[in-house]
């Protein structure tokens, strides 16, 4: 297809008309296109959005590759899964649970003013909401379809980063609280009363529990992280299950939960319950989908500089039951690859038992996918994510993509519902030759005749074809428009906030981090 960027005064590409396929009753008729004169370049008003130099196109007939699917058509209705636990009902649940460990302390809470016992007060409720929160923390990373697909494998992800920094708090406060207990009721000094606490064998364990998430902590932190391999980074985490079991071992020896069999029962019915999501999710699903679907790499094919698509083909893909806009955390049986599960966006609707990622070279790991071999065994985890079409609320749909962040928006492109003109997908990438599947959009803009505009230009350039006023001037009814964002973070971040500025309530702008996935 013959490129229709042009050189102008400015490195930003907006088509002066939607790509549209033909109409059924016009004849394909090839035809030369009309030279048009260029006219003198001008610089673009501040906050405005100007055309590039006027230039006819032909659209070639998309190839055998990106011709869209015939099976998966635009007003097909979208199935959705068993169940979905909306955002609100999660914290509202959250919130349920906190409330009972409150009244359970409550029930066993002895009123007096005596120093030891209120410090002892409040040592017992830090502690308790401290092994609740260690039990939220790992349910949601759990990986239950049903949370991943209502709220969002990112939002779980950052709530699970909020939610260790309570727990340490917690933790901390309980400590403290409970040394200044033992110093006040001993009448020892704070080094003496630590001595005599740490010789109890439930305490000496909590401690241990402790330093285990603390160094989980350390790691997380994003200054620390960048730094860590992700292999050491995920060994030094699955420290927090260890944690996890001898806090256990020190609740079941205190008084709040030793105190009477039905509180015991509980507490344990709680952590059993958690243990066997943790097990039969990220254990005994991944196996035995491996098992079921035989998944294998097809095909690797190359889409660009640093650019590569893998299909994946294997039994009864449709059971997967993976919507456009999802992921899946992809380990590839191979040297280098095995040990870390990479989370990709599908880059096009399953079809034929086949489901398709791109990647760009942006590490270690991602490099390594371009030299997999056809027949290297692959497990899948998923599907994850909530940037699908259940969270449309509106008509019309902007598909907001930068960089490699097409992905999961050009499977969205092919086939969330709508007629022409409901559907606009702007591309935003630093030059031509950063455009991903450019190819496969302009056949699905042509026959789904869909608005595509590809905005380019470096990131630090003096114009912004994300400001507010170019939004609009690109998208005029921008905000009666769902927006469905996918780019690097520091372009989303700004996006988003574009976005609110030119009107697009945040509730209407669906977007998915794959740095917290």
């Amino acid at each position: 297809m013959p490129d229709v960027t042009t050189e102008a005064s400015h490195p930003l590409y907006v088509p002066l008309a939607p790509l549209t396929a033909p109409r059924a009753e016009e004849p394909r008729r090839r035809r030369r296109p009309p030279v048009l004169p260029a006219r003198p370049a001008e610089p673009p008003a501040a906050g405005s959005v100007r055309p590039a130099e006027p230039v006819a196109t032909w659209p070639a007939r998309p190839t055998r590759s990106a011709r869209p699917a015939r099976s998966v058509r635009p007003t097909d209705p979208v199935a959705a899964p068993a169940l979905r636990l909306a955002p609100g009902r999660l914290r509202a649940g959250v919130a349920a649970g906190a409330g009972a460990v409150g009244l359970l302390w409550g029930l066993q809470a002895r009123p007096s003013a005596r120093l030891d016992v209120l410090f002892a007060s409040g040592a017992h409720l830090t502690g308790l909401l401290a092994g609740y929160g260690v039990l939220v923390l790992l349910l949601l990373m759990a990986r239950i379809p049903a949370v991943e697909h209502g709220v969002g494998a990112d939002r779980l992800a950052r709530r699970h980063a909020l939610g260790g920094r309570y727990v340490l708090g917690l933790i901390a406060a309980h400590a403290v609280l409970a040394l200044c207990g033992h110093a006040v009721h001993t009448h020892a000094d704070l080094v003496t009363a630590a001595g005599g606490l740490l010789s109890y064998g439930a305490i000496a364990a909590a401690t241990a529990g402790t330093a285990l998430l603390v160094a989980v902590g350390i790691t997380s932190a994003r200054s620390v992280r960048r730094r860590l391999r992700h292999e050491t980074w995920r060994a030094v985490h699955l420290g927090a299950l260890l944690a996890a079991a001898l806090g256990f071992v020190h609740q079941l020896a205190g008084p709040d939960i030793a105190g009477g069999l039905l509180t015991r029962w509980l507490w344990s019915l709680a952590h059993a319950v958690v243990a066997v999501l943790l097990v039969w999710y990220r254990i005994v699903v991944p196996v035995r989908a491996a098992l079921r679907h035989d998944l294998r790499v097809a095909e690797v094919r190359d889409e660009g500089p640093g650019v590569v698509s893998v299909l994946i083909r294997g039994r009864g893909v449709d059971r997967l039951r993976a919507e456009p806009g999802q992921f899946f955390r992809w380990r590839f049986l191979r040297r280098g690859l095995w040990a870390t599960a990479l989370p990709f966006s599908l880059s096009a609707p399953v079809r034929d038992d086949t489901l398709r990622i791109t990647v760009k070279a942006l590490g270690d790991h991602t490099r390594r996918v371009r030299r997999l071999r056809p027949g290297t065994r692959v497990l899948a985890t998923g599907p994850f994510g909530a940037l699908t079409a259940h969270r449309r609320t509106r008509r019309k749909v902007l598909l907001l993509a930068g960089g490699v962040g097409i992905t999961p928006l050009r499977a969205l492109f092919e086939t969330l519902p709508g007629g022409p003109g409901d559907v606009t997908l702007l591309y935003r990438a630093s030059d031509s030759s950063s455009v991903v599947l450019r190819e496969e959009l302009e056949a699905i803009a042509r026959e789904r005749r869909a608005d595509l505009h590809f905005l380019l230009g470096p990131s630090d350039g003096s114009f912004d074809p994300l400001a507010p006023r170019a939004l609009r001037n690109l998208v005029p009814d921008l905000a009666a428009h769902d927006v469905y964002l996918c780019g690097p973070p520091a372009m989303a971040r700004a996006a988003t906030a574009s976005l609110r500025r030119a009107g697009v309530p945040a509730s209407r702008i669906h977007s998915e981090d794959f740095d917290h996935a």
